[in-house]
């Protein structure tokens, strides 16, 4: 067994494994360990690579045995990673990202492969096109240097019969972990096509805020006068309707904000208003704009949050928060294989994908943390002098010590941890050296 190199990797990889395996039935820990960082080394989303990176200690047919008949819930794999994250990230607003993705397929045999309508009117792909349509959950977190990373949680695969599209999806992802997030401030990230009324009323039940962008003619009210003493008739429910010429009168400011990376050109008109669509809720709407590299302003687009006691500078900065999820996406289906993950059943298909998504976000969270460790894993290249702290680097890192090596025997199954062989005996030959010194 090969091991040269394993005390340079960061401690906290081991325990957010053994922390996670900790949802798995015993039996089935050593073959989850060794798919996990399988599937945590390698850039597709083949079962077969993933086998072929380790020394793996079975037959390669246990492995899709265990995928397809094994006894373990991939939604409670998903939660335990959810807890993992509230215990790394230490921030006061959770933001969550919800949105979705199609993975071209050939086949229409894969599971839950239809015909889908490409509204990213990316270039070289025709409009209608074959595929399967996932909506994914993620955790927005800051990491340093103000960059935002998206932490996968939960996924969900939209099935090509049935009444079940994408806001019924995104209602069952977060009724699925919402409970964790009790007592926790919550403000979930949508696009224009989650805005509905079904969807936000359901986030404030459970005590959760939207953001999202909506249509920049939603038909906007401001609120009505109270009514007189002995007036007749009802109270009116809306004020005066929000035109673009009552919009144009309102103040006009222009600010710098860090967004997408860079600091942006702002300018923006706020207002407090009751939304139609929401059955007359009071909501804060920015109506902003962005200043192009040019010079010039472009489109003006319209923000609503049900948070009303947020100013229009965090309505704007925590939507821009939004942008990560795509970002995950492409590296998720580009160089962790979530494009090319093949399997012949949904369940199987949806446990062999979360698996992929905590090797990613095991990856990321060891990113998050910046040790000096994680940078040394990262100087991998002699050549370069300045490495970047990225995912991508961190894995080929942990790919040179991690390659052919028989992980299955490094968890103690008496003491129910996943650690290094000798590893206590390093640690108090390392601490009775610095004691000496």
């Amino acid at each position: 067994m090969n091991t040269k190199g394993y005390s340079s990797i960061p401690r906290e990889l081991f325990y957010w494994i053994t922390f996670l395996s900790k949802t798995l039935p015993p039996r089935s820990v050593g073959t989850f360990i060794e798919l996990l960082i399988g599937a945590m080394l390698t850039s597709t989303g083949f079962v077969t690579d993933a086998y072929l990176i380790l020394d793996m200690s079975r037959h390669w047919s246990s492995y899709y045995k265990w995928l397809e008949k094994g006894r373990w819930s991939w939604l409670a794999l998903a939660r335990q990673f959810t807890r993992l994250i509230m215990q790394v990230v230490e921030e006061d607003v959770i933001h969550l990202a919800i949105d979705d993705t199609l993975t071209l397929r050939a086949s229409k045999k894969a599971p839950a492969s239809q015909v889908h309508h490409q509204h990213g009117n990316k270039p070289n792909l025709s409009q209608y096109v074959q595929g399967q349509c996932w909506v994914s959950l993620a955790w927005v977190a800051k990491f340093k240097g103000k960059r935002h990373v998206a932490l996968p949680l939960l996924t969900r695969l939209i099935p090509s019969v049935g009444n079940t599209g994408k806001l019924v999806a995104a209602n069952t992802l977060i009724r699925a972990i919402y409970q964790l997030f009790e007592g926790k401030t919550v403000r979930v990230l949508v696009d224009s096509w989650y805005m509905r009324r079904v969807f936000i009323e359901s986030m404030l039940q459970r005590g959760f805020h939207v953001i999202g962008q909506i249509r920049i003619d939603t038909r906007l009210y401001d609120e009505p006068v109270k009514k007189r003493k002995r007036q007749r008739g009802r109270p009116r429910k809306y004020g005066g309707k929000y035109t673009p010429k009552l919009i144009a009168h309102l103040k006009r400011t222009v600010v710098t904000l860090p967004l997408y990376g860079k600091e942006q050109v702002v300018r923006f008109r706020s207002k407090l208003v009751k939304a139609r669509f929401l059955n007359g809720l009071l909501v804060r709407a920015v109506w902003c704009e962005f200043k192009s590299d040019h010079g010039q302003w472009k489109r003006a687009s319209l923000l609503l949050s049900t948070d009303t006691s947020l100013s229009p500078e965090q309505v704007i900065e925590s939507y821009g928060k939004r942008w990560s999820i795509e970002s995950m996406f492409n590296q998720l289906k580009l160089s962790w294989g979530m494009k090319e993950a093949w399997q012949q059943t949904r369940q199987t298909l949806h446990r062999w994908v979360h698996l992929t998504m905590v090797g990613y976000g095991l990856v990321q969270l060891l990113g998050y943390l910046n040790t000096a460790k994680v940078q040394a894993l990262c100087r991998h290249s002699p050549w370069r002098r300045e490495t970047p702290t990225t995912a991508g680097q961190i894995r080929k890192g942990l790919l040179m010590i991690f390659r052919h090596v028989n992980v299955r025997a490094w968890w103690n199954g008496k003491c129910k941890k996943f650690e290094p062989p000798n590893w206590r005996g390093s640690d108090y030959v390392e601490s009775n050296t610095l004691n000496t010194v």
